[in-house]
């Protein structure tokens, strides 16, 4: 095994943007807001700001409370854009960037001479210095060196502000005995609780498991993933072949209204949703499509960050359906689509993307599980209810449905 990771992690990267740029921020508590309001929380603090406490998440006046002397300052998205890029080809200018995994993290594959410790270590150095000399010096990360792109990605939290922490090969795993289980990427407060329940309360003892311990543990093939992850092995992920899905109708002539094809397009969205989340997919490119009489198709299409939430997906519709073509003419079909579809592990991070409240995935898969269990039509947002005898089951040539997850047998019963 040898060292085939360098990971590249930027340190409280909107605030040290600022201080960069704001020279009388340097050396204060400084906390990011996406708008100036009191009951908004930090979507970023500096050190200083977290030394009092101060973390993302943090609520403005709760900051106020913990950080007297606080500042804080109103988010700048393109600036930050615009400084990630510009990170990117610094670091590329030392080495080759393999994946870009969010606006301030970055993982670069190590190859030939590279995967010497010594050179590696090298490599890091001169990463820091290209950062340092062109973008300055309140632009700071914490390098990670490790066999794959997991344990680099620990190795880059063990020491923080501007760090660089190497694992070697025979250094594992009692490396990691040290680590607490939420020190590892991908357990949180849930499944920490999760494998507390499966008598796992260290990273000792979840090395220890075997794969079927830990898929099991997990509840899916990620926890097979974490066995090969915790040894320096680069899990194997499918790319995901699948490019688009959607649901299309032909109006009845009751609907042939925009009554009719609001509802029908909020009933079509809601299986599409359901049907995305079966294949573990998000999308990031949602498109409504009207067919008219004698006139043009009406056609949306928007860009969003990846998801799967049928909530933030209607709220998509509805803006669409705000430009609802004024016209006389009669609406015969409709039709929505999703496309640019991810794994969650395909998908990086958007700028100031909300990681979706675990509420609203109870409510998606209870939703499922619901409808699954007891007809299609059990559960449903109210916007498909003049809807829900319309667009049964199709077959299409380059689709074979589920007949679990898209069957409507059991709709003429509800």
């Amino acid at each position: 095994m040898k060292l085939n990771a360098l990971y590249v992690d930027f340190n409280s990267y909107f605030a040290s943007v600022e201080q960069q740029l704001v020279p009388e921020l340097r050396g204060k508590p400084v906390g990011v807001l996406a708008v100036m309001a009191e009951t908004t929380c930090c979507i970023a603090a500096s050190y200083e700001a977290k030394a009092f406490g101060v973390r993302t998440g943090t609520i403005v006046s709760d900051a106020r409370k913990m950080c007297p002397g606080i500042i804080f300052v109103e988010a700048r998205p393109p600036v930050y854009v615009q400084y990630h890029h510009q990170l990117v080809e610094m670091v590329e200018s030392c080495a080759h960037v393999e994946k870009v995994l969010s606006i301030d993290e970055m993982v670069c594959k190590l190859t030939g001479s590279q995967q010497l410790p010594e050179n590696a270590l090298k490599l890091a150095a001169k990463i820091k210095q290209a950062i340092a000399a062109n973008a300055g010096d309140y632009i700071k990360c914490s390098i990670g060196i490790a066999p794959n792109t997991f344990l680099a990605k620990v190795a880059s939290n063990m020491q923080k502000p501007d760090g660089c922490v190497l694992i070697e090969p025979h250094e594992l795993p009692q490396r990691l005995y040290a680590l607490k289980l939420r020190d590892l990427n991908g357990i949180g407060k849930q499944m920490e609780a999760r494998l507390n329940r499966y008598k796992i309360t260290t990273v000792e003892q979840l090395y220890a498991a075997n794969r079927q311990q830990l898929q099991t543990a997990w509840g899916s093939v990620e926890g097979e993933r974490m066995y090969d992850k915790l040894r320096g092995i680069e899990p194997h992920y499918v790319k995901n072949a699948r490019s688009s899905l959607g649901h299309s109708h032909v109006l009845p002539p009751e609907q042939r209204n925009e009554a009719g094809v609001r509802a029908v397009l909020h009933r079509l969205l809601q299986k599409a949703c359901m049907r995305m989340r079966s294949y573990d997919l998000l999308t990031s490119r949602i498109s409504v499509k009207i067919k008219f009489r004698n006139m043009p198709s009406w056609l949306m299409e928007s860009a969003l960050s990846p998801t799967d939430n049928t909530l933030q997906l209607i709220h998509a519709l509805e803006q669409f359906l705000q430009h609802y073509p004024e016209t006389r003419h009669e609406p015969y079909a409709v039709g929505v689509s999703f496309s640019g579809l991810l794994t969650a592990d395909e998908a990086a991070r958007d700028l100031f993307q909300v990681t979706p409240l675990e509420n609203v995935q109870k409510l998606n898969k209870a939703i499922d599980t619901l409808n699954l269990k007891f007809g299609k039509n059990t559960i449903y947002f109210g916007g498909a209810h003049e809807a829900l005898k319309d667009a049964p089951m199709r077959i299409a040539f380059n689709h074979i449905p589920d007949l679990v997850v898209e069957g409507d047998e059991a709709d003429d019963s509800s």
